[in-house]
């Protein structure tokens, strides 16, 4: 823009019966932030309107064919006595509290290594990160289960030594167990966020720790937890919210049944089996509820006790 063209905007009149300029130029930035957010909230539309007719359906007996109907608590009193629910809610704890800490474990440990200064750091960072992006994929769990199979590549390095072989995935005993091995493999994500973490710890501290005789160990505990303690709270909430929503691995392991005899069947699971198995749309809406209260329930709690271990620099 031009001295003359700025000079001829300064000297345009303005119109006293109107808004000042400056309030003129926020208003039409307020709706340029308002178209570009329209897409933001029509995608929401696919959200909300979803959630809550899924709180509707939560409390009707609705079967996908005939209208739904108004059941009030039936379906809350049937989760109650529902022992196979009781047993897949079992089977997705023991999941999450075995798998979530050796995973976020194995994470912390690779991404110590990997910040030792190490050479070829980006090709060891994306060969452990790229199990994370591909772990939960329909095509690495029939991997998985072709390896621990009765035919699989761990029994024939195990009959190389002797042992007394069977099919891993296809016991009750060990299935999930497999199940959880494959999930702490993909500790790719936290791995990298934790390298991150990691490499913000001002090497000073270490300095000054060393000249208190302080060993390796307990420059690691008293020096890089405390101040990697947020990541680590963050990898957990995550972690735990993933894992409760684990689907695909027993889906696919289990074809569908959550088997051998219901080792495999996780919570969302069995919401699949009664909502597009039986169509019992109505239950496993009210199960999907109950999912939603107990994953918040673990993050609330995570949240309240974070003031008794994390470790907050400001």
């Amino acid at each position: 823009m031009t001295t003359s063209t700025l000079e001829r905007t300064s000297r345009r009149p303005q119109d006293p019966q109107g808004p000042p300029a400056g309030q003129r130029r926020r208003t039409r930035q307020d709706w340029s932030g308002y178209v570009f957010l329209l897409p933001w909230f029509g995608g929401m539309l696919f959200t909300v309107v979803p959630f809550l007719w899924s709180l509707y359906l939560a409390f009707t007996d609705y079967n996908l064919l005939n209208p739904p109907e108004f059941s009030g608590l039936d379906n809350i009193e049937r989760m109650i006595a529902d022992s196979t629910l009781h047993h897949s809610l079992v089977v997705t704890f023991t999941y999450t509290f075995v798998s979530v800490p050796l995973s976020l474990a194995a994470a912390l440990a690779v991404a110590v290594l990997l910040n030792k200064g190490m050479g070829g750091l980006r090709i060891y960072r994306s060969v452990f990160y790229l199990p994370s992006l591909i772990g939960s994929s329909v095509a690495v769990v029939m991997l998985w289960r072709a390896i621990f199979g009765a035919n699989g590549i761990v029994n024939d390095v195990l009959e190389r030594f002797g042992v007394q072989t069977q099919s891993w995935i296809g016991s009750p005993d060990t299935a999930l167990g497999v199940l959880i091995s494959l999930n702490v493999w993909t500790f790719g994500a936290p791995m990298v966020i934790f390298l991150a973490a990691l490499r913000q710890v001002p090497a000073a501290y270490y300095e000054a720790a060393a000249l208190d005789g302080a060993s390796r160990w307990r420059q690691f505990r008293s020096v890089t937890m405390p101040l990697i303690s947020p990541v680590i709270f963050f990898n957990l909430v995550l972690a735990i919210i993933g894992s409760m929503q684990t689907f695909t691995q027993g889906y696919v392991v289990s074809n569908g049944t959550g088997g051998p005899s219901d080792s495999t069947l996780f919570y969302n699971l069995y919401l699949y089996q009664q909502g597009f198995g039986n169509f019992d749309m109505g239950y496993a809406s009210a199960m999907a509820w109950l999912l939603l209260v107990i994953i918040a329930a673990f993050t609330a709690v995570n949240f309240l006790a974070q003031k008794y271990w994390v470790h907050y620099e400001n």
